[in-house]
């Protein structure tokens, strides 16, 4: 089996940690070897940050590199267009519409660039764009994001829903159990 290369992007704070943990537990569930990245990036709430997760028959680095990832999930649209580079030829990059904006959109030297998709498109990368804040906040928290957007992920993946949802439950504190598995499946059906 071909290795599959999967990079959540995003800025710190809205859990890509744990959206990988989710991811890799699930793999490794379904009996592939199964690497991920340590965070790269600022960690703290507001910075940048790529997790990398790779699975297969074997998989021998965490790594991924330009032109390599077949997903790019990213939690917000610049996060999406800052590594555009790293998708393959017939790659997709699934997006949140969210617009966060970077320090230097905050202090006044920059302008956040709104037609980033457009831009994307027209290259010919392959983007599947949700409101996933949208639907996170119908699940019970604008923190869901994370979960949205791996159900979105769930949908190009040939891992039945329910396995999903397993790994949720065990992954994910018993008291946020039921508001991550609405995320998902908000997610999961909103295609």
């Amino acid at each position: 089996m071909k290795t599959t290369n999967i990079m959540i992007v995003g800025v710190g704070g809205q859990g890509s940690l744990l959206a990988s943990k989710l991811l890799g537990h699930l793999l490794v569930g379904e009996g592939y070897d199964v690497k991920v990245s340590e965070v790269h990036g600022m960690s703290q709430r507001g910075g940048s940050v790529v997790t990398y997760v790779r699975f297969g028959d074997k998989v021998y680095s965490p790594v991924i590199g330009r032109g390599e990832a077949d997903f790019i999930v990213s939690f917000e649209k610049l996060e999406a267009a800052r590594r555009a580079g790293c998708i393959a030829e017939d790659g997709i990059i699934i997006t949140n519409t969210q617009e966060i904006d970077p320090m230097p959109v905050i202090t006044g030297a920059a302008v956040y660039p709104h037609d980033i998709l457009e831009q994307l498109k027209t290259k010919g990368i392959g983007v599947d764009a949700i409101d996933a804040l949208a639907l996170a906040i119908e699940a019970g928290s604008k923190k869901a994001v994370n979960i949205v957007l791996l159900g979105r992920l769930a949908t190009y993946l040939d891992i039945p829903a329910e396995k999903w949802l397993s790994a949720i439950e065990s992954c994910v504190a018993p008291r946020f159990v039921e508001l991550n598995k609405k995320a998902f499946s908000l997610g999961y059906n909103s295609r």
